[in-house]
């Protein structure tokens, strides 16, 4: 079972520089969607990505999109070229991006959240405004079901 609130919370607690984007984040304003991942948009600098590396050792993470599961193991030099990360861990999917559609790099979607605290310390999640132009830009069919509640969620908002 997956236990997406822990994972978040080794972020946190490891100071991985990461805005929280996708369905996770659509949850946090009050989306009620089902989702069995996270998916981050972190600075994708060699430091930051050692940093996440060690936040999840213990976790046995490993490279989901590789049909052989290689072990995550980062260098310094090998973190130069890297633009995703999509790893599976004891505690859940963790899907790390380089840069969020219809927004752009990490600098761009940075500037386009707002800090919450989901309880175990804070961190950063793309706006309302920023998730439905994000969500828009996708345009997949799970996005359009989610943008659904999203700008059900906005219009309450501006009430």
């Amino acid at each position: 079972m997956a236990d997406l609130e822990a994972l978040l919370k080794r972020l946190i607690d490891h100071r991985i520089e990461f805005v929280i984007v996708g369905g996770y984040a659509a949850v946090s304003y009050g989306a009620s969607l089902m989702t069995q991942d996270v998916d981050v948009c972190c600075r994708f600098t060699p430091k930051n990505l050692l940093r996440l590396q060690e936040a999840l050792a213990d976790l046995h993470p490993v490279h989901r999109m590789t049909p052989q599961k290689l072990p995550l193991a980062l260098t310094a030099s090998n973190c130069r070229g890297l633009k995703n990360l999509y790893l599976l861990t004891d505690l859940g999917v963790l899907d790390c991006l380089g840069e969020v559609s219809g927004l752009g790099g990490f600098a761009a979607v940075r500037r386009a959240s707002v800090v919450i605290d989901p309880g175990f310390g804070k961190c950063r999640v793309l706006s309302l405004d920023a998730l439905i132009k994000a969500k828009q830009a996708m345009n997949r069919p799970r996005d359009r079901q989610t943008l659904i509640q999203l700008r059900a969620l906005e219009r309450r908002k501006r009430r």
